[in-house]
């Protein structure tokens, strides 16, 4: 993943441009150069007047003290612990000093390049080809990549070694990537072809729906994996049952006084009115003057064809928070676009003005792909810079793991939420990064109306569809279609709160079947409802129709979990901070509900219903749906790659006292 770059006057030169020897002691910026810009595909340099823009990324005055400190402030029975910091003394702790600064100016500024935007955290640069290659080392290329001409420094570029200690890396250089981040939500009928149920088949002809799980039964559908009747898919939640079903009801805890920061590309501009109405129209109370604000620039909004609508996203966030936590503050800040330096800048602007106690982000993107999209690891430092500040601030990150399973190319071939480009079995990023709380998904059965709990299973569906005849499904088994996100980090080693916890045949075994000497970080943490056929309902105005229909995917559960985690610090009365080590002592003490796949533990046959019951451009669609499929990740007990330490309880929140 690289951050969008503009260029213009794409003039060649005859011949590729010779890469320039580093000068002594400086810094490479490993990474930098993609892995597709190879020689054979060295299409020339571009003219030396090309402008590039990149973006330059600040260390601060002390990177490892600055990690030891988020360990210290987080770690229960640490003598730091809690011991939170201000904005003001984590920059004056350990914060780019005005001498760094000052010093990455004139190097940037001495080469010919002008600043254009300028943060604590980094520095935008554009400038010529020609200042590119003084002050970088490099210069850039064209390249001929699938049919495409994409531009790239013709090596790792450099930093000089006056500055090398003040720059944390430098992104931005090479075209823009083929991935980016994208939402973790999927609505209930997306817009693809279904089958029409005739009167005969002895199936209802119009959309049909259960209260609960068992409630109505398929008794006229063909016999599927079971030869009996099946339960219809239940409808979509709203956020009363979700209190219920998770003991938050019980504890009578609402988030009062706790700030919850919503991350999103963008910004839908009736968010406010929409979330009152969805509130207001299931019982529950509207957002109170002040309690919701946005911090948006639509001014500065780029790349929204690549990037998409994000509105349905945005809502479903809104109304998840605010329906597990109704009395928080809740504020939402819209990046400038999907791509990693503008939600980057976005999760910047929360820790440098302290704007939440905890940040829920419905969003990810694959590290390793086909093509152009592998993420760099200087974006990768720059993010652990901002969790680790929040982590010191007292600010907690919650990170949806995805719903493509393990994200390998079989999921990807079937799955409705997978990145096309993936090049393996892998989790997804931010979430799998160890200084963030990564949310994973279930599937919630109901036992009442009202949201009794009844069950959970891990979140991962096979679906088949209803035969032209209605005499049978097919394919049988289904196809993938949906499952939460998970498993174990090629790229980061376990953290000290997995220790003892997360089992070693999890923690040695990539995922692509490898073995690992040393232990590796293993996702998710948590889990929450999120299956497509447990969806929730949310509410929305599109084209100036305001109208509610059910979402599902991890985009749900970290909401819910945010929430949640609002509930908590209100009972605890101050701030959790980084989550992750509270959750697995809390999870030692009993106190998380151990999400297992039911289907194993129960039949032998996947537990499935009658599921997408409902109108597809304008006939009935109907599909038959297995439960508990999440590809290579499975739910068993204690912790696991599909459920994480599992789902939380009344008893959970009861724990932080108030």
């Amino acid at each position: 993943m690289t951050s969008l770059t503009l260029a213009t006057g794409s003039l060649l030169l005859a011949v590729p441009s010779q890469a320039a020897t580093p000068a002594p002691g400086a810094k490479t910026v490993t990474g930098s150069h993609p892995a597709w810009a190879t020689p054979a595909a060295d299409a020339g340099a571009a003219s030396a007047a090309t402008q590039y823009t990149g973006t330059v990324y600040l260390a601060g005055q002390d990177p490892a003290g600055l990690a030891a400190y988020a360990k210290a402030v987080s770690q229960p029975g640490s003598a730091s612990y809690g011991k939170f910091l201000t904005p003001a003394q984590y920059q004056a702790r350990y914060g780019a000093t005005k001498a760094q600064v000052a010093a990455v100016r004139k190097w940037l500024t001495g080469a010919g390049l002008t600043i254009t935007q300028a943060t604590d955290h980094a520095l935008t640069v554009k400038g010529a080809n020609s200042a590119l290659k003084k002050a970088f080392g490099a210069g850039i290329d064209q390249y001929r990549v699938k049919g495409s001409l994409l531009h790239a420094p013709t090596r790792d570029v450099t930093v000089p070694a006056a500055v090398s200690s003040a720059v944390l890396g430098v992104v931005g250089l090479a075209s823009p990537a083929a991935a980016h981040a994208t939402p973790d939500s999927v609505p209930v009928t997306p817009a693809t072809a279904g089958t029409t149920a005739k009167p005969a088949d002895g199936l209802p002809t119009t959309a049909t729906c259960s209260d609960y799980w068992g409630q109505k039964t398929a008794t006229g559908a063909p016999n599927g994996y079971v030869n009996k009747a099946v339960p219809f898919d239940q409808c979509s939640f709203v956020p009363s049952q979700l209190r219920k079903a998770y003991g938050i009801s019980g504890t009578g805890l609402t988030g009062k006084g706790v700030k919850v920061a919503i991350v999103d590309a963008y910004a839908s501009p009736t968010m406010l009115a929409d979330a009152n109405k969805f509130a207001t129209n299931h019982g529950d109370k509207a957002f109170r003057s002040g309690q919701y604000t946005e911090v948006v620039t639509p001014s500065q909004w780029n790349s929204q064809s690549a990037c998409g609508d994000w509105s349905s996203e945005e809502s479903l966030d809104v109304d998840m928070v605010h329906g597990l936590a109704p009395d928080a503050d809740v504020v939402y800040v819209g990046a400038n676009s999907c791509n990693d330096p503008d939600l980057l800048g976005a999760l910047s602007t929360i820790v440098d003005k302290h704007l939440a106690d905890v940040v829920t982000d419905s969003w990810g993107e694959i590290m390793h792909t086909t093509d152009a999209g592998d993420m760099t690891q200087a974006q990768i430092q720059a993010y652990e810079q901002v969790f680790e500040q929040g982590a010191v601030e007292g600010i907690g990150f919650n990170f949806s793991a995805g719903d493509c399973g393990d994200d390998s190319p079989t999921a990807a071939a079937t799955g409705v939420n997978c990145q096309a480009d993936t090049s393996r079995a892998q989790d997804q990023y931010p979430s799998s990064d160890p200084w963030v709380t990564s949310v994973g998904g279930t599937a919630l059965g109901l036992a009442s109306k009202s949201g009794s709990y009844g069950f959970e299973t891990d979140m991962g569906t096979l679906r088949s569809a209803l035969s032209s005849d209605g005499k049978s499904w097919s394919p049988l088994p289904g196809n993938f279609y949906f499952g939460g996100g998970g498993g174990t980090s090629e790229d980061f080693t376990q953290p000290w709160y997995q220790v003892g916890t997360v089992p070693n045949s999890l923690s040695h075994t990539l995922m692509t079947g490898a073995k690992s000497k040393t232990a590796q970080r293993v996702t998710p943490d948590v889990a929450m409802n999120g299956d497509l056929y447990t969806s929730v309902l949310v509410g929305q105005t599109v084209n100036g129709v305001y109208s509610e229909g059910g979402y599902g995917g991890t985009s749900v559960a970290s909401p819910e979990f945010a929430a949640v985690q609002a509930d908590a610090i209100q009972a605890q009365h101050h701030a959790i901070g980084f989550a992750d080590p509270e959750i697995y002592l809390r999870d030692h003490l009993g106190l998380f509900r151990d999400v297992i796949d039911q289907q194993a533990a129960h039949h032998r046959t996947p537990l499935s219903n009658v599921a997408d019951f409902g109108v597809v451009n304008g006939t009935l669609a109907v599909r038959l749906v297995a439960f508990g499929q999440d590809t290579t990740l499975n739910a068993v007990r204690g912790y696991d790659d599909a459920t994480g330490v599992g789902s939380p309880t009344g008893a959970y929140l009861r724990s932080f006292g108030w």
